[in-house]
């Protein structure tokens, strides 16, 4: 088998998996929604008004950044910063398409220019400086522009002496940009040591999913780390694993029930209840 076959193998194995898991039932229209979890047919806006979560059974659809800061900050308080950087193609990359096409073609599905949207913005009154990413964005995929972004992010909350709240979704680093990804964990990493020094609050939220070069960086790091119900959080993926070790793993391995069960996160929030708690650990930390 050839390179080029392996990657056609691999785009279509992958292809067949978001079909599997989409949540529109087509033929019964954009009205409806599926859930993925329990099947059930839902009216589209009954699922909008709930934030996204399944009234049935509570599993929570992924959601884009925009959608997150409509739903976690004050209406008409987020002020987006660093929106103009933009991706380069620094090795000229390409696999089975080019890499600058894959940008485009996330810029025309998202109309964002990046896997984050970074900002200043109040929840409930509390100002607090935030890096959001969006897995829709090729996977949340971490590169250089994420990594400054997010770096950058930290910086503003050190000069105007805030909050940082960095909320995860991402498949990992950005393998299109090799080893200029991989230094964005180092990067990223340094930043949160500078907040750390300064004696400012990090706070992380982990949602659905989080995996790779994010969580083994920046996502771990915060002094509360706080983790979407149900979300599944790690490093490499659960059969890389069972390959590796030869066995098989619990069924709940790697979400956030099993990463609270073990210590490794703080806290678990449903949806509903972010907002309030984000703003209640913010007010408890606030320097008088």
């Amino acid at each position: 088998m050839t390179v080029k076959d392996w990657f056609e193998q691999r785009k279509e194995m992958q292809i067949a998996r978001r079909n599997k898991e989409t949540r529109i039932d087509d033929s019964v229209g954009n009205l409806w929604v599926k859930c993925y979890h329990c099947n059930a047919q839902l009216l589209k806006k009954d699922v909008e008004d709930n934030l996204e979560v399944c009234p049935k059974c509570g599993y929570h659809f992924r959601i884009n950044a925009r959608t997150r800061i409509s739903q976690l900050f004050d209406e008409g308080t987020f002020e987006e910063l660093f929106g103009n950087i933009t991706t380069a193609d620094p090795l000229e990359f390409s696999d089975t398409e080019s890499y600058k096409k894959r940008i485009a073609t996330a810029r025309a599905k998202t109309n964002m220019n990046e896997a984050v949207i970074s900002g200043i913005g109040k929840i409930d009154g509390e100002i607090t400086a935030a890096a959001v990413m969006d897995f829709e964005f090729m996977g949340g995929s971490m590169g250089s522009v994420v990594g400054e972004k997010v770096t950058l992010t930290m910086e503003e909350a050190l000069k105007r002496k805030i909050p940082m709240i960095a909320i995860t979704a991402s498949g990992g680093a950005r393998m299109q940009e090799s080893i200029l990804s991989l230094m964005q964990m180092a990067k990223t990493s340094c930043a949160v040591a500078k907040l750390n020094e300064a004696g400012l609050l990090y706070i992380t939220v982990l949602t659905e999913p989080t995996f790779g070069g994010v969580t083994a960086s920046f996502a771990m790091l915060g002094d509360i780390i706080i983790a979407e119900k149900d979300a599944r959080i790690g490093f490499a993926g659960r059969r890389v694993i069972e390959q590796t070790i030869r066995q098989s793993l619990p069924a709940d391995f790697q979400t956030s029930g099993y990463l609270m069960k073990y210590g490794q996160i703080d806290m678990i929030s449903d949806r509903a209840g972010l907002k309030p708690l984000l703003a209640r650990i913010l007010r408890l930390h606030k320097k008088s």
